[in-house]
């Protein structure tokens, strides 16, 4: 029975150097960006984020606007 155990804990240790290892060739077969594109992609996706969040703004400026307007208008009409 120990030889068993020993036997499954070696094949464990084995799939497992065998998962890194293939980790590891599929690392070495990635195109990584370089530092220049890197920088370009940053600046894109701060940029349109910003430009989302100030037309959430806007549209959040106008619906709460829009609903304090109906609600002096329900005021005047229903007293």
């Amino acid at each position: 029975m120990a030889t068993n155990s020993k036997v499954t804990q070696l094949r464990v240790k084995k799939k497992k150097l065998n998962y890194f290892r293939e980790v590891q060739d599929e690392l070495k077969k990635v195109t990584w960006t370089t530092k220049i594109e890197l920088i370009s992609f940053t600046k894109i996706v701060l940029g349109s984020t910003f430009v989302f969040a100030f037309v959430i703004y806007i549209a959040d400026l106008f619906i709460r606007n829009a609903l304090h307007l109906v609600n002096l208008i329900s005021r005047v009409i229903f007293g």
